[in-house]
């Protein structure tokens, strides 16, 4: 893809009560990494491990000062998906290329956390470069605008990634796609197909398909939402926000049998798709598909 862009790396979801988001995925079938404390801002968070991406409940730590915007977030839309990472393997260069290609970016930012181990504290980095509206339209560095996307670089993969933090009993796999809420989601074609490449969108009706290189993000009309999503209800915030999240699995009746053997509540739609309702996923529209 364009500007270095590999993929999505993970999504972030906003959570009011960290531990308590821990034990609701952990009962949906995820394992969960221990959990993990950033450098420079009062946050804290559980990771949800794939080969090629991940899931990340991020939490604030009382006495919170600096969130990012978490805060304010969860106070105006409550818990539910905050932001998009998409993967680089060299920030600064990723940067230079949106820089020379008129896209407008934010300065490389280093960022630590401490990931409390058995063995000991963990020291995983990160540089992150977060996208202009420009770059990514309906896009803002603060997590408070409801839509949030950054370009993000693993400095030490070789911690994020334990055998036992990728399987998980639910048959996940990765990311196939995240779905994005908005009112005239057409209107952002050009602006994401310069972003990611030629060939990178395709419109279908009223929705727009962006592939990234791993993974989709979907555009859709509140409307299209619940034909995407038909039986899953969602609550009304305020546009734009990511509403939804579809995770690739093998077999989707595993998925079935351990959604049923933990008693939470699930749909069926096509292809034996199975979808939880954000009640039951920390406001994330959740479905498990091939």
């Amino acid at each position: 893809m364009a500007h270095g862009i590999t993929g999505i790396d993970h999504a972030l979801v906003g959570v009011g009560d960290l531990e308590g988001a821990r034990r609701r995925f952990e009962r949906l079938g995820f394992t969960t990494t221990p959990r993990g404390r950033h450098d420079a801002w009062d946050t804290a968070n559980y990771c949800i491990m794939f080969a090629g991406d991940y899931l990340e409940l991020l939490g604030t730590v009382a006495p919170a000062r600096t969130t990012g915007g978490l805060d304010r977030l969860l106070a105006e839309r409550g818990e539910g998906l905050a932001g998009i990472a998409l993967a680089t393997a060299d920030a600064a260069q990723a940067h230079a290329a949106l820089a020379a290609s008129g896209l407008a970016a934010a300065a490389p930012q280093a960022l630590g956390r401490s990931l409390e181990t058995p063995e000991g504290a963990l020291r995983p980095s990160f540089t992150l470069v977060h996208l202009t509206p420009e770059a990514a339209p309906l896009s803002h560095e603060s997590l408070e605008t409801h839509f949030r996307v950054f370009l993000c670089q693993h400095r030490t993969p070789e911690l994020m990634r334990r055998p036992e933090w990728l399987t998980h009993a639910n048959g996940a796999a990765g990311i196939a796609a995240i779905t994005v809420v908005t009112e005239e989601p057409g209107r952002l074609g050009h602006a994401f197909e310069r972003l990611f490449g030629a060939g990178a969108t395709a419109m279908t009706d009223d929705t727009l398909a962006v592939f990234t290189g791993n993974g989709a993000i979907l555009f859709v009309t509140p409307e299209d939402l619940a034909v995407l999503y038909p039986g899953v209800a969602t609550e009304d915030v305020p546009l734009p926000y990511i509403a939804g999240l579809s995770l690739k699995v093998a077999d989707p009746e595993r998925t079935a049998e351990c959604l049923a053997a933990a008693g939470v509540p699930f749909t069926r739609g096509a292809e034996g798709a199975v979808r939880v309702a954000p009640k039951d996923a920390c406001g994330v529209v959740l479905q498990f598909a091939l």
